[in-house]
């Protein structure tokens, strides 16, 4: 009866989602709230285990998510990113262009969110095709491969940052595995993959090819690529500090404050402040304003995972996470494999990653605890099995449809073949990385 329970509750979370239309954050309340009464969970209580979930996952995300936001807005608004897109751009050539286009997309990936990466870049891609004569869909897919896979896999992005703090992951090391697997996923997304899209016939519109920007006031290249980069040097640095030195030290105390996903990215945000607003001419209320802007850009995503984390406590709180992980223990799958296969499930028919990766994971969290599988690697997994195979129930089809101009056969031909290589490769990689670590 649990278990047919859970399955009607998600089946009514998809529903209001992809058919009715109903915002997302809404529909996490009044499923959780629906889902607790059903459960057994007494009435005047189940507010309060909403409530919790709610607090839980918000107090714990709040701080990196936001910041990451502001710190991407702006790497986007100073000119930084056009600065590491022109630099990839002079170091590869037309030649190697997808190459520059993949590494473009991984390093701006990394801090900026999917949909500001996406409108920033894309129109720069654009005109590099129309300037040159190029392919626009087999030069695009290689950036929004990075794109999609940094989005999926990496901490500091909200999904993923999610999942560590839900799973009890570190952080690091996450971003660590998830660099090793992205590279692969990346590659056969983008370069080889994208090398059979030439015949496919795209005319973009006017509105969104970039007019050649101004690029005086810009930072330097070093500065902007360091600057975009710091999140992920710092939390890297960290979780390899207590393999080479004493974390018993003074020294380490330190580093294991600095090191925390928070604290890693308000200084990553104070030295942006500098380095990308007050040393470039700006003053701190128009920074600041930046700030404002990033948030309101955000901030129902924040709420989306608020909402997950509601239905993840209802379904801790009545016992029925303990029930289905009995259950899914005796599935002929392993974990990995499995939180691959509902994520993945999920994302086909609610359209939305996020949605799709902390549903899985409010899921599979307590098989994780009875079968000791590496936390850090079962957030890559569901991360690669949230980007499976968008289709006409995600937003980002239809931006990239709209941007590219192009038909939905050959949407789906590029696009949502792209996301499912995306996908599939991360799960490879996952299991690979699995057979080799201790």
């Amino acid at each position: 009866m649990t278990l047919l329970i859970v399955t009607l509750s998600i089946a009514a979370l998809i529903l209001l989602i992809s058919a009715a239309r109903v915002n997302a954050f809404l529909c996490f309340l009044v499923i959780s709230i629906a889902a607790g009464l059903m459960l057994g969970i007494p009435a005047e209580k189940v507010v309060q285990s909403v409530e919790k979930g709610l607090g839980d996952t918000l107090g714990s995300l709040v701080i990196i998510v936001f910041a990451g936001a502001m710190l991407g807005k702006l790497i986007a608004e100073s000119g930084a990113a056009s600065q590491i897109a022109g630099t990839m751009m002079r170091i590869f050539g037309i030649k190697y262009i997808k190459w520059a286009m993949v590494l473009t997309g991984f390093v701006i990936g990394i801090p900026l969110y999917y949909g500001v990466g996406f409108v920033l870049m894309v129109p720069l891609v654009l005109s590099i095709a129309y300037r040159y004569k190029l392919p626009t869909v087999a030069i695009g897919i290689p950036l929004l491969a990075a794109l999609s896979v940094t989005h999926g896999y990496l901490p500091p992005h909200p999904s993923p940052s999610a999942l560590v703090l839900q799973f009890n992951a570190d952080m690091g090391l996450t971003l660590i595995y998830g660099i090793i697997v992205a590279i692969p996923a990346i590659i056969l997304a983008g370069p080889v993959f994208s090398s059979t899209l030439k015949g496919i016939k795209s005319q973009p519109l006017d509105t969104f090819v970039s007019k050649d920007a101004d690029v005086i006031d810009a930072p330097g290249v070093a500065t902007s690529f360091f600057t975009a980069l710091l999140p992920v040097l710092l939390l890297a640095a960290s979780s390899l500090y207590p393999y080479l030195f004493d974390t018993t030290s003074s020294v380490g105390k330190i580093v294991a404050l600095i090191g925390q996903p928070s604290a890693v990215m308000l200084i990553a945000l104070a030295f942006a402040t500098f380095t990308l607003g007050i040393n470039r001419g700006r003053n701190m209320r128009q920074v600041m304003a930046t700030y404002t802007d990033a948030v309101k850009d955000i901030v129902m995503v924040v709420l989306i995972m608020g909402g997950s984390g509601a239905l993840k406590q209802v379904l801790t709180d009545s016992g029925a996470s303990v029930e289905i992980a009995a259950m899914l223990k005796n599935v002929d799958l392993p974990p990995l494999v499995l939180g691959w296969l509902i994520a993945a499930v999920l994302r086909a028919c609610v359209g939305s990653a996020t949605v799709a990766g902390l549903t899985a994971a409010g899921i599979i969290a307590p098989l994780l605890v009875q079968t000791h599988v590496n936390p850090n690697l079962m957030v890559l997994s569901i991360g690669a099995g949230s980007l499976m195979f968008s289709h006409v129930n995600d937003s980002g089809f239809w931006l990239y449809k709209e941007y590219f101009n192009l038909n939905i056969k050959d949407t789906l031909k590029s696009w949502s073949v792209m996301e499912a290589i995306v996908s599939t490769a991360g799960l490879a990689g996952v299991l690979l990385l699995n057979a080799v670590l201790p």
